[in-house]
């Protein structure tokens, strides 16, 4: 977490955490949802304008991933300044990007170590890492399936209904933990 950021946390230790403003879409891209946006749905719900804005400032989208980080109850969230801002997330946590010598790294450019390759029942792929769980960038399934065919990743099944469940992690913190709007959770 950024030194500024901390400072802020504790100048500011009571700021009200932010719910349904930024989404992590399915290929590792933010997204600004304003009220008319939030207003269309969850960001994961498929109706058109519930996306938002596309995030396209390259120093944002830095300092958003150097202060990515989640909650005990498995929320995702940019901890901005004082304040939690909670994602929404269109598929999981990460995203993953393989490179040509089989190296894994975040859509938030962080190096992460493999640990476990999955399937599911629609053919999504997907890597637990020392980071945590994420989908594979569908840019990226070529290479990943180059690594199970030479035997360097074993590819297990999964349902996606499960996966929430069984890798902790809450696609849309608001309906967790949305009653509590206003008071500070601990990470």
């Amino acid at each position: 977490m950024d030194d500024i950021v901390k400072q802020a946390m504790a100048k500011w230790p009571t700021v009200p955490d932010c719910y349904g403003w930024l989404g992590l879409d399915a290929r590792g891209n933010w997204y600004m949802r304003d009220d008319r946006a939030q207003a269309c749905g969850t960001f994961a719900s498929g109706h058109a304008g519930a996306k938002g804005s596309l995030l396209q400032h390259a120093k944002l989208i830095d300092f958003i991933g150097r202060n990515y980080a989640a909650t005990a109850e498995g929320c995702w969230y940019f901890q901005n300044g004082p304040q939690r801002v909670f994602v929404e997330l269109e598929a999981t946590p990460w995203i993953w990007r393989i490179s040509p010598d089989g190296s894994i790294r975040s859509h938030s450019e962080q190096t992460a170590n493999f640990e476990a390759a999955y399937v599911d029942e629609m053919g999504y792929a997907y890597l637990h890492t020392d980071l945590g769980f994420g989908l594979i960038h569908t840019q990226d399934v070529a290479l990943a399936a180059q690594s199970i065919e030479t035997g360097n990743w074993v590819l297990e099944q999964c349902q996606r209904a499960d996966l929430p469940r069984r890798f902790h992690y809450v696609t849309h913190p608001q309906a967790l933990i949305g009653q509590h709007a206003g008071e500070k959770k601990p990470a």
